[in-house]
């Protein structure tokens, strides 16, 4: 009987756990959404709050920046196209990392045209608060 009893215990707490980790990829997902909306609407306000104070982003160019650059980036990008293809999301405790392709044309600061065709990665951390934000994000060029 306390057999038994121990393995329905752990199978409650394997489908919450399981249920939590899918509930974190959803709200992690929704995120992306979210940044890619600024980057459709070019408007980094919409971006700003994903932003952990500390990120680190690499961009497709080797460049790294943090949160005021790649904001200022933002700020000074403006996009025709913005889509992002195959979005898929691992959730391992407090951290997800989401991945995926990007497509997107548009004008960069200097107002030289680009058309980008991207994968990226980013990795997103719970805060203490119970706030989602990416400490991280890297772009890899892909070849058209």
């Amino acid at each position: 009987m306390w057999i038994g009893c121990l393995l329905a215990a752990l199978c409650v707490v394997s489908v919450a756990w399981s249920q939590a980790r899918g509930d974190a990829a959803k709200a992690v997902a929704a995120l992306e959404q979210q940044w890619l909306k600024g980057q459709k609407t070019n408007d980094p306000d919409l971006v700003a709050p994903l932003l952990a104070e500390k990120i680190v982003v690499t961009e497709a160019d080797g460049k790294v920046f943090g949160k005021p650059g790649t904001l200022e980036i933002y700020k000074k990008t403006k996009w025709d196209s913005a889509d992002y293809v195959d979005v898929k999301v691992t959730v391992f405790g407090d951290t997800a990392i989401a991945t995926g392709g990007f497509k997107g044309k548009g004008t960069d600061a200097t107002g030289t045209p680009f058309d980008e065709n991207e994968r990226w990665t980013d990795t997103w951390v719970k805060m203490p608060g119970g706030k989602w934000q990416c400490v991280a994000s890297q772009v890899t060029p892909l070849k058209m």
